[in-house]
């Protein structure tokens, strides 16, 4: 914790510009994105208060920026619209949600749970947030023309909208066009692309207010922003149970888009960061910032950008954000009454096709991969269209999931290991039928699933008719079974015997031993039958081959 507080001037100096930088186009981008949700838009600026201070405090990824994103938002929006909650009359609901997603997320991070997310797949996250992009374009249609298209589906309103050219407001068209247009250019230039964001906000709405144009509708006909801090709320107890599962959708989306910081920012000191106290660090500033108006919050890959490019070199960088937002509002916050919705919808479109276009690369990777994987990824990407984001979220973990377990599936290998003259042991394909009277050892490779308990019954050499066979399987490099393989293992042996034939288990490590031991799976497979693994690889298989050839020439006693 002291390491917090050691910083050079040059450091210092440093990081007060750079958190300047970052507390400037959180403005911007907070207020577009709390827009996201239909809510006040003060709600995106406080979200980048409390939270980032909090979280950088603590976070793992030293430079790591937690705040409100467009996942996030988009997806906070469908949970609220799902519960049914009219936020307007009810806005504690939102901080409930940052509440429940704070927790979780700190007690994920307490589990250390941190590597979870990487069972996200990248095909599953690229149509993910392609489809969250989408969204984004179809809900700021109607900000950024003047007319709002109706459909039961994200797809029929487009077509409303384009069947309507002639509703469209000019005026406020000409703006959202014109805002767009102006961050293409400055994104263009080297000197203004990273705050291309701000001087477009600032240029646009200082144009519109002078033109007094009266058809562009202003923040302040939707919302009331107040010059000064944000008044202390507690969440709603009574509402949680109804918000829990959202939440974690939630949760998860911030959890996994904050998951990639670590490897894109590297920490300045050399530490490696800690995916796990990331989720301790988010959590935490979900938590405090709730109490402060805080919406969902979580590692933002694109703050961070705007942070380390400006500089940043510790964490009182994300420190400082917060601090110079806070005095922003505190000086000029109802200034931000005077922003036109249409220039905050330019500003989320250009975001949006960004978005969309920086995964681009993605999407032909995973298409020359793995075919199955294209369509996983498509699969999340149309869903994302019909059914609520939050629900996506959990059918993409789901496939992420069985992608998973699919790839491990056909990563297992049954191989024989066949001793030669010199005594060592030489892989090769296993037989098809076990040779009476002599002993064979097989190994299985990346066997690790339940799922795959019924390839290996398909993959084993078949023993119908065999006698008097011994069969050694080698566990040497596995670290764990689950109860499905356990039941299969004890089943197997107990089939082999029933034909004439035994079964002994070798290289068993200390874990699965106990874990055998445990389950009692030890005395159906026999502890005389079961070898631990040695620190030199053959040991153990010289040992079950030796009590292989006695237990044969027992038989040949008979």
């Amino acid at each position: 914790m002291l390491k917090i507080f050691k910083m050079t001037r040059k450091e210092l100096f440093s990081d007060l510009s750079a958190g300047f930088t970052t507390g400037l186009f959180s403005i911007p981008e907070g207020m577009a994105y709390a827009k996201l949700i239909g809510v006040n838009p003060v709600y995106g600026l406080y979200s980048s208060m409390v939270a980032p201070i909090t979280a950088s405090l603590s976070t793992g990824t030293i430079l790591m920026v937690s705040t409100l994103t467009s996942a996030i938002a988009i997806c906070t929006g469908s949970v609220i619209q799902q519960a049914g909650i009219n936020v307007s009359s009810n806005p504690s609901a939102l901080f409930t949600i940052t509440f429940l997603v704070g927790a979780i997320m700190l007690v994920m991070g307490l589990l250390r749970l941190g590597s979870v997310v990487n069972f996200v797949s990248n095909a599953v996250m690229t149509g993910f947030v392609a489809g969250a992009s989408f969204l984004i374009l179809v809900g700021e249609l109607g900000d950024l023309t003047g007319y709002a298209p109706a459909g039961a589906n994200k797809l029929l309103k487009i077509v409303d909208w384009a069947a309507h050219v002639g509703h469209w407001d000019p005026a406020t068209t000409a703006v959202g066009c014109g805002t767009i247009i102006a961050m293409i250019v400055l994104k263009i230039i080297p000197q203004t692309e990273k705050a291309s964001a701000v001087i477009t906000l600032i240029l646009g709405t200082l144009v519109v207010n002078l033109l007094k144009l009266p058809s562009v509708e202003l923040v302040g006909t939707v919302a009331k922003i107040p010059s000064g801090l944000p008044s202390i709320v507690l969440p709603d107890p009574a509402m949680m149970p109804k918000l829990a599962l959202g939440s974690l959708s939630v949760a998860l989306v911030a959890l996994t888009q904050g998951a990639g910081i670590a490897t894109a920012v590297p920490n300045p000191d050399g530490s490696r960061a800690s995916q796990s106290r990331d989720f301790i660090g988010q959590g935490l500033g979900n938590l405090f910032g709730c109490f402060f108006q805080s919406l969902g919050t979580g590692g933002s890959l694109s703050r961070t950008g705007i942070c380390v490019g400006a500089g940043a070199k510790t964490r009182w960088a994300g420190i400082f954000s917060g601090l110079w937002l806070i005095l922003i509002v505190l000086l000029f916050g109802s200034l931000a009454e005077s922003v036109p919705l249409s220039i905050i919808a330019g500003i989320l479109a250009v975001v949006a096709v960004e978005l969309i276009v920086a995964r681009v690369p993605d999407a032909r990777l995973v298409w020359r991969t793995s075919k199955g994987s294209a369509v996983t990824g498509l699969l999340t990407f149309v869903s994302a269209l019909f059914i609520p984001l939050q629900y996506t979220v959990f059918l993409g973990a789901g496939l992420s999931m069985i992608l998973y377990i699919y790839a491990s599936a056909r990563h297992v290998r049954l191989i024989h290991m066949v001793r030669n003259e010199a005594g060592h042991y030489e892989e090769g394909d296993a037989p098809e039928t076990y040779p009476s009277g002599k002993v064979t050892v097989l190994r299985f490779d990346h066997l690790q699933f339940f799922a795959e308990v019924p390839l290996l019954d398909s993959m084993l050499p078949d023993n119908r008719g065999v006698k008097n066979a011994v069969v050694i399987l080698t566990l040497r490099y596995i670290e764990t079974l689950p109860s499905t393989t356990l039941k299969w293992l004890a089943r197997y042996a107990k089939e082999l015997r029933g034909n004439g034939n035994l079964l002994l288990v070798a290289g068993v490590v200390p874990h699965v031993f106990e874990l055998l031991e445990r389950t009692e799976i030890l005395n159906e497979l026999g502890k005389e039958n079961v070898f631990p693994a040695h620190r030199v690889v053959s040991e153990s298989i010289e040992a079950a081959r030796d009590r292989g050839q006695s237990w044969l020439k027992e038989q040949e006693g008979f």
